[in-house]
Formats: structure tokens, C-alpha cells, sequence
């Protein structure tokens, strides 16, 4: 059973009908900033604290109204990074479905554009890292600390933006499920789903399609907990983001094994969108995680830095 708005969560818990037509995509979306920007704000506070990042210099008017910068701690921007990724980071979502689909745009653009399912999850991640990169220059922010920061952030934020996927059933979930390979302890529910009720308005046959959503929640959750408990690290700045490219590469090929996506052939290779992005993303990382392992030297611990 899907749950496109929070009148149908609301319907299905207490049996009444209230006109509350906020999309639960989107609901989740909002849920994910937040959850993402407090986390982050915390972190980048504890690396100021403990000197592996600098302040953020912002242009502010002065009394005279002429433009000057401004030294600020770097955990006062992310209101307003955050707003600015997730802003583009949808809009790179889209276009990226778009380009992933583009017979389907051809036949219809408007629909395709105006519609209220389709967004390519790494097309967000690449649009959004991309202008972030650009403001955290704007800010004059060190880099490899600040995408450091943001690496568990960013896990965190796309387990909870697939939880929105789940519960809207949006259509990005797998290919039809094959109940013979179903272990005898594992609940159907966990293994095909209909998504009666879905926001995108499909038929599901039964027994259903396997919840790729539900598995990206607890993969991506792992993967979090994963970065969270690194975060510490003794290695050089960026390694960190590295560990977290890798496992958002391996996560995302996982997944597309039982998801049906368009089929590219680049080079010889026959491989979805999100395959070749991954196979890039993997391939990033574990190079970024080899030329940034130097340990460095211990630093004295002080109770900013334990926090």
C-alpha cells in the first residue's frame, strides 16, 4: 500500500478523511533537510572548534551600504547551503530522468517536466555537489574539510529521501519479484509489493515488484552509521568523502541489479545511467581513499574536539 499524500497516511490510521493534501515525497524531502542540515551544522562546528576548517567569509553591507566580507563560523551557512543544494539538487534530478528518458520527453515534454514522479537520484547528487562546491568556494571555505563534513550529511539525507519514495510509492521501485528465490523467513511484504494507491497511478500485478526503496533505506542507514562512526579519522581531508563516493557507488550497483532502467551502450558498455555514474563513483573513491590514506599526526585532544 502506498500513501501519496498525508491525507491517506491520516485515513489509514484513524479512518478519517481530512483535507490535508501535502505530498509525502515531499513531506520526506523537507524531513531529510533538516535531519541533513542539523547533522551537518554539527560537524562542521566540531571541525571549527577543533581547527581543520577555517570561517566562512560572507558579503554583507556595512552601515554605509557598500559590500564587505565577513568572517563567520562555518556552521552559520548551512541554512542557507542547504536550501541552495536541495533547490538544485532536484532540478539536476530532473533533468537527469529527462535525459535518461528521452523518447518519453520527445512524445510528451510537458507532461515529463510537470509531472509528479521522476527524478534520477544521482543527477541531484551531482547537480547539487557541483553548485555546493561553487558557494563553498564563494565562501572561501576549504574544500576537502567541508565535503568531509558533508559526507555522512549527504548518506543520511538520501536514506531519508527514500523513505519518501516507499511510503509515496513514486516508481522507483525494482523489477517484478521472483517469489522462488524468497527466503521461507523473510515476511512477502519485505520481498514484493503492489504499492496499491501509488502517486504515479500504475497497476501493479500481483505478487509485485521487490521494495528497491525500503532496501536503499537500510543500506543507505548502514552506509551512515558507517561514515558517522569515521568521521574521526586520523586520515588526510577528503578521505572521508572518498569512503562515502564508494559506498554510494556500491549501494546505487547493487540495487540497479533488480531495477529496470533504460539500457545505455557507451563504449561497448551495455550499462543504465546509474550503473555508469556508479561504476565512476567507485572507481573516484577508492582512488581518493589510496592517495589520502597518509595518517596524520595525532592531535591533543580537547573537549571542543570530543564533542
Amino acid at each position: 500500500m502506498a500513501f501519496p499524500y498525508l491525507t491517506d497516511v491520516v485515513y489509514s490510521l484513524s479512518g478519517i478523511s481530512l483535507p490535508l493534501p501535502v505530498p509525502m515525497f515531499g513531506l520526506f524531502v523537507a524531513i531529510a533537510m533538516l535531519a541533513a542540515s542539523s547533522a551537518l551544522k554539527h560537524e562542521l562546528q566540531r571541525k571549527y572548534n577543533n581547527g581543520q576548517i577555517g570561517a566562512a567569509k560572507i558579503r554583507r553591507k556595512d552601515k554605509n551600504k557598500a559590500y564587505t566580507f565577513v568572517e563567520v563560523p562555518p556552521q552559520e551557512i548551512v541554512a542557507d547551503l542547504s536550501m541552495i543544494v536541495m533547490l538544485t539538487g532536484i532540478a539536476g534530478a530532473r533533468l537527469f530522468h529527462l535525459l535518461e528518458h528521452t523518447d518519453e520527453f520527445m512524445a510528451n515534454p510537458w507532461a515529463m517536466i510537470f509531472t509528479t514522479s521522476g527524478l534520477s537520484i544521482f543527477g541531484g547528487l551531482i547537480a547539487g555537489t557541483l553548485v555546493g562546491l561553487y558557494y563553498l568556494r564563494r565562501w572561501q571555505l576549504a574544500l576537502r574539510p567541508a565535503l568531509d563534513a558533508a559526507a555522512p550529511v549527504m548518506m543520511l539525507g538520501y536514506a531519508i529521501g527514500r523513505i519518501g519514495c516507499q511510503v509515496s510509492g513514486d516508481g522507483d521501485w525494482g523489477s517484478v519479484a521472483n517469489l522462488a528465490l524468497k527466503p521461507d523467513w523473510l515476511p512477502l511484504w519485505a520481498w514484493a509489493q503492489t504499492y496499491d494507491n501509488n502517486i504515479v497511478g500504475a497497476i501493479i500485478a500481483a505478487p509485485g515488484v521487490y521494495p528497491t526503496p525500503m532496501y536503499e533505506v537500510l543500506m543507505s542507514m548502514a552506509c551512515f552509521a558507517l561514515l558517522w562512526t569515521f568521521r574521526k579519522n586520523a586520515f588526510q581531508a577528503g578521505w572521508l568523502f572518498s569512503l562515502y563516493m564508494l559506498l554510494a557507488g556500491v549501494e546505487r550497483l547493487l540495487i540497479e541489479k533488480i531495477r529496470i532502467n533504460p539500457v545505455f551502450d557507451i563504449l561497448g558498455i551495455h550499462a543504465t545511467q546509474a550503473e555508469f555514474i556508479s561504476g565512476a563513483l567507485i572507481v573516484t573513491g577508492l582512488a581518493g581513499m589510496l592517495i589520502l590514506r597518509k595518517r596524520l599526526p595525532a592531535m591533543p585532544v580537547t573537549d571542543a574536539m570530543a564533542k
